[in-house]
């Protein structure tokens, strides 16, 4: 067939030549061309075929990835031997090379790692750095040696402060910066001032028998908006709180109704606030008179009188409100309403407490 289809000679001399006829020449040279193209088809065929495995083999890799990806996000920021530890109890079928390339590591790297042996105290502190980190972001960043120390150990983990200190500042932990109070008080007015019966004196025996009142101020892009709350001293707990556009008696008067709602005082309660209008008015006179309170407030410009409450609001505005701009008034009362349920009565711990929230601290207490 390479002759005839390959010669110059004509197919009838061809066909002479072999001793055939020329009908049965041209029946081969059909057949013969058929099975060229047979041959071309299924050589087609192949490799499309090893093309659809390698696409199909490479889709699973990328899904792999993908699946590796949801798994390992919270070890994407942490020390390279967090990120080591993890890649060596991977068993999938991404390639160690590959797999380093993901979490930013060069394999070298990796092979050196687990030449070289780490010492218990290093995995000890890499651990300990994963849960300072989560306590860092869970504390609104405002978790210092002590307080971060305490949870740590509530987690059941065993650590000092010193050791605490170093591993936040080597690895630049840090809490939120604050900044100084601003004395709102008005105590221009001529309604009847009452004496300071606490004298600083902060204790309280249990539950209802001392509380604390006070206002603060916060801007948005709407126009400021004023914070006025009521705590006990016992438990530090903020048992009523509101917030208005105005700074008038109703701001005050309404949050002590919610703490008298919640909590339902004995006679004998003493309530303790500034000389401010609003806490001299009438209309709050006669809310402390009906439920049997025992009238306390601050010496004129003295706020270390009031210092539980102030206290709460230098908390408040360093944790919560300094750290960004707030445009609407209804963002500010999404984000206090937060802030106090869920953080600061839940789970905050106090160094006044034992490192115990306030919701905790009165489940003690009851």
């Amino acid at each position: 067939m390479l002759l005839a289809l390959s010669s110059s000679l004509s197919r009838e001399r061809i066909a002479q030549d072999l001793g055939i006829g020329s009908s049965t020449l041209k029946t081969w040279i059909r057949d013969a061309q058929k099975l060229d193209t047979v041959v071309a088809d299924t050589t087609d065929h192949k490799a499309l075929s090893h093309e659809n495995e390698r696409l199909r083999r490479e889709n699973l890799l990328l899904r792999e990835e993908r699946e590796l990806l949801k798994k390992a996000t919270q070890v994407f920021g942490e020390p390279k031997v967090v990120r080591f530890a993890f890649i060596a109890r991977y068993h999938g079928p991404l390639s160690r090379e590959r797999v380093c390339r993901l979490f930013g590591v060069s394999d070298r790297g990796f092979r050196a790692w687990r030449r070289s042996p780490v010492c218990a105290r290093k995995r000890q502190d890499d651990i300990l750095m994963v849960h300072i980190r989560a306590i860092h972001a869970q504390s609104r960043r405002s978790y210092g040696r002590p307080r971060m120390t305490e949870e740590l150990r509530a987690a059941g983990l065993s650590v000092g402060h010193r050791r605490v200190g170093r591993l936040m500042r080597e690895n630049a932990i840090r809490v939120v910066r604050t900044r100084r109070l601003k004395v709102t008080t008005n105590s221009s007015h001529k309604h009847s001032i009452e004496p300071n019966l606490l004298g600083q004196d902060f204790s309280a025996p249990a539950l209802n028998q001392k509380w604390t009142a006070d206002i603060t101020y916060i801007w948005t892009c709407e126009g400021w908006v004023y914070l006025a709350v009521a705590l006990d001293h016992l438990s530090r707990r903020v048992i009523g709180w509101n917030l208005e556009v105005r700074m008038t008696s109703d701001l005050a008067t309404t949050a002590l109704q919610r703490a008298i709602a919640l909590r339902q005082p004995p006679p004998g309660c003493v309530h303790h606030a500034d000389r401010g209008s609003q806490y001299c008015s009438e209309a709050y006179r006669q809310l402390l008179s009906a439920h049997g309170f025992i009238v306390s407030m601050s010496r004129k410009g003295n706020c270390w009188d009031n210092a539980v409450t102030e206290s709460f609001f230098k908390t408040l505005k360093a944790e919560l409100l300094w750290r960004q701009a707030w445009r609407t008034r209804q963002e500010v009362e999404q984000a206090i309403t937060s802030y106090i349920d869920d953080f600061y009565n839940a789970q905050r711990l106090h160094f006044a407490l034992q490192w115990k929230s306030p919701l905790d601290y009165e489940r003690n207490a009851a």
